[in-house]
């Protein structure tokens, strides 16, 4: 009998790649989200619900041994504007999810985190990661429920979000022949493309990450002028690049996320990755076939 492993918020962009990862992997997988998954493999069980239903919840993870947790507001900008959803999905759902592991007896909880927790960047978002990271921690020292806390990169890739950076990037390049960037193009990001961070989501499975916080990121590492260059590049040079640095989002941050914090994480990166020209190029490619789809019909 396979092994049941839950991915809450299994139908967005990383949370479809955790999915497939895991059912390759040899999981029973069951996908819990709003929305039904567009990319739901035959063998994946959907689950179509909110993680503040807390008794929709309680079934999803009867029987499963590994919940990923990957469920809320991940937009930053989303999230600045709205603090009151973004703590109800955040922290009071990721307390909902933390009791119902404790209920199906759950051997690890991994939750999907960020790097903004090292920062004063990220709005809302970060302050609410925050506090989930510190109620995972509590839930662990209280009731020894198992725990890993994978705090992610840039992530890039396909099925991307259009609030995600490169994706928005590629879409306003393949639209207007052009790139409104919000910065000064020094800005330096770790990018990870999702494949990667889906298999070492798998990985951190491991007994030796129990209980730990986990940076995953890539060996890459750009500002977002070489970054818009390389899109300029594989686009034949006929895209233009407009910086705009004093419209930079104060809610991201420049060259680093790290501030002082108590709570150190081991980092995590691939041996063998996705190249990230490899990765831009795969993802213009998906973008224009979307676009010419839209406009076909």
């Amino acid at each position: 009998m396979k092994t049941k492993a839950v991915v809450l918020g299994g139908s967005g962009f990383l949370g479809s790649h955790l999915a497939d990862a895991l059912t390759e992997a040899g999981y029973a997988v069951t996908i819990f989200d709003l929305k039904p998954s567009p990319w739901l493999r035959p063998e994946q069980e959907m689950i179509v619900g909110d993680i503040r239903d807390e008794a929709a919840v309680d079934q999803c993870l009867a029987g499963a041994r590994y919940v990923y947790h990957l469920a809320g507001i991940a937009d930053i900008e989303q999230a600045a504007i709205n603090p009151r959803s973004t703590i109800e999905h955040n922290i009071i759902g990721s307390a909902i999810v933390l009791d119902a592991c404790l209920k199906a007896q759950v051997e690890r909880l991994l939750a999907a985190s960020t790097i903004y927790v090292y920062s004063q960047q990220g709005s809302f978002y970060r302050v609410t990661k925050q506090a989930e990271e510190l109620l995972i921690e509590a839930y662990q020292e209280r009731f020894g429920l198992e725990y890993t806390i994978l705090r992610y990169g840039s992530l890039y890739g396909p099925r991307a979000q259009e609030w995600n950076g490169l994706k928005r990037y590629v879409t306003q390049a393949l639209k207007e022949g052009r790139i409104v960037y919000r910065g000064t193009g020094e800005e330096r990001r770790e990018y990870i493309h999702v494949k990667d961070a889906a298999k070492l989501s798998i990985l951190a499975l491991a007994p030796e990450y129990a209980n730990q916080c986990l940076i995953l990121t890539g060996t890459q590492v750009l500002n977002s002028g070489e970054l818009l260059r390389m899109i300029q590049e594989i686009l034949g040079g006929k895209v233009k690049v407009e910086f705009r640095p004093e419209a930079r989002d104060p809610h991201h941050y420049e060259i680093t996320p790290y501030r002082f914090t108590p709570k150190p994480a081991a980092k995590m990166m691939p041996n063998v990755f996705v190249d990230i020209g490899q990765g831009i190029l795969d993802l213009v490619e998906e973008t224009y076939q979307t676009i010419n789809g839209e406009e076909a019909g």
